[in-house]
């Protein structure tokens, strides 16, 4: 296998509900082999760029396509002359898993491409120990963990024979083990492979060591600078993290460092405690927990990638009934699970890992007016949304302030589904914030996050605090915990 060129001349796209293009007169050649780093702050248009040239930005009916992009002189259109040479790992490492056994999971594209049992079963085992998944093939894939599934999504496109490995933020949802793990193998696989690599990553420093060169996309989705990473970080790495680019803190001027300030925080009555609870879907996650969201606090919620963290945080949101145990919230009589819908959305925000699981509207602004309109239908649900009360003066003017504090005041009209990673992930912190909630639970807050924008919503998180409510975040990023948590737990498996 040998990598293959990728070029750009003049390339835009704009999707269909959109004024605005994505990108636009991108022009670039990445030469066979090379390995990429492609920057921008949060919304540049850097994983619809990932996602041309993977040919799946959709017809003409979903965007407008401006120039040329190919992949070894193929127009990336041209599904039947390009199918098969670039591969895509995606941020969230359970969205990729379509097989029960590892070794069937692999197997799936190679049999989408027509290849023969034997040539299919040889490949195979090969991308898995390339990977460095030394499992049996019949392994099941829902024992696997984060770090492990997305070697697994990328020994599936090994085996297909891609010859472009296009990578969206593939540690943004990891453990510091599973970043490792994952890191290590990318490595591994394109020396072994000379296939071509394209990363999306906001953290620089995970990947500086292992790329060639940087492409930086501006905030228009214009190309910005494309030079050798190490000349990149040295002559514009100041002038980048202003751009909201995670520039490696040790080349940044003292007075651009992220230092964590060192609290003392006197914890106060808990918001929320469990008493021997035990969280699970059927089958029990752990063992019996006793902890507490303290008001007015940040709580920090740790533990590696499987380990029950999302369950229990599910469970205390009342969104999943506990197998064993209680969840207490003081100030309000019964069970979270128990609750009518409307008094727990006042109560517990819950904000999902993957945020297209909160959208029900067509629109950004609608999105955040949904619940104050339900709240004014006392809680009842309608169907058409069109039937619902209008919302309050009062609740228009918070969810535009939300919007501005996050940076999505100006897509206010655009719809939710078409908004990046990172600002879906903002919209549905902002949704949860709409109705002013007692207890705040996030899960993975700060993922697709440029610098900035992880700074604006690690302040907004804090005032909340200030003002009473309690915080706590599922989270790998130590330095969100740093300066976040004033409170931390555990989840062990």
């Amino acid at each position: 296998m040998t990598g293959a060129i990728v070029e750009a001349r003049g390339f835009g796209w704009g999707h269909a509900s959109r004024v605005k293009p994505a990108l636009h007169d991108i022009t670039f050649r990445i030469e066979a082999g090379e390995k990429i780093l492609l920057l921008g702050e949060s919304g540049a248009g850097k994983s619809t760029l990932l996602s041309g040239i993977a040919g799946v930005l959709g017809g003409e009916d979903e965007g407008d396509f401006q120039g040329t992009l190919t992949v070894d002189g193929k127009d990336v259109r041209d599904l039947a002359t390009f199918r098969g040479l670039v591969g895509m790992v995606l941020q969230d490492p359970d969205s990729q898993v379509i097989a029960s056994k590892v070794g069937d999971d692999v197997a799936f594209g190679c049999e989408n491409l027509g290849l023969s049992r034997e040539e299919i079963w040889r490949r195979v085992p090969e991308a898995l120990d390339m990977v460095g998944l030394d499992l049996p093939l019949d392994h099941p894939t829902e024992r696997l963990s984060g770090g492990q599934k997305q070697r697994l999504a990328l020994a599936g496109i090994i085996a297909m024979g891609a010859r472009v490995i296009v990578l969206d933020e593939p540690t943004a949802n990891l453990d510091p083990v599973g970043v490792q793990e994952v890191t290590a193998a990318i490595d591994q696989v394109v020396t072994r492979t000379g296939a071509t690599l394209i990363v999306v990553e906001h953290r620089v420093d995970t990947w500086v060591d292992l790329v060639d060169r940087g492409l930086v996309l501006s905030s228009s989705g214009e190309l910005l600078h494309d030079a050798p990473i190490s000349d990149l970080l040295i002559r514009h790495g100041a002038a980048l993290a202003q751009r909201g680019i995670w520039i490696p803190e040790a080349m940044l001027p003292e007075d651009m460092r992220i230092t964590p300030e060192k609290r003392t925080h006197s914890l106060t009555d808990p918001a929320l405690l469990t008493k021997e609870l035990v969280s699970g879907w059927s089958t029990p996650i752990g063992s019996p927990r006793n902890v507490q969201l303290p008001q007015g606090a940040g709580t920090v919620i740790t533990g590696q990638n499987g380990a029950g963290k999302t369950t229990l945080a599910l469970t205390m949101a009342g969104l999943l009934k506990p197998l064993s145990g209680q969840v207490i919230v003081p100030r309000h009589p019964g069970h979270p699970h128990a609750w009518k819908s409307a008094d727990l959305a006042r109560r517990i925000g819950f904000v999902f890992q993957d945020p297209e699981h909160q959208f029900l509207s067509s629109t950004v602004v609608d999105e955040m007016l949904m619940a104050p309109r339900v709240f004014a239908a006392g809680g009842r649900r309608r169907w058409p949304w069109s039937t619902l009360p209008e919302a309050g003066d009062v609740d228009k003017q918070r969810a535009m302030e939300l919007l501005e504090r996050l940076g999505l005041a100006h897509l206010a009209a655009a719809n939710p589904f078409t908004l990046s990673g990172g600002q879906k992930r903002r919209l549905s912190v902002a949704t949860a914030l709409s109705t002013t909630p007692d207890v705040l639970i996030l899960d993975e807050p700060t993922f697709g996050q440029d610098r900035r924008t992880f700074l604006d919503l690690t302040q907004l998180l804090r005032e909340l605090c200030t003002q009473g409510t309690a915080v706590a975040a599922i989270t790998h990023d130590e330095l969100f915990g740093a300066l976040l948590g004033d409170h931390s737990i555990e989840v062990l498996p």
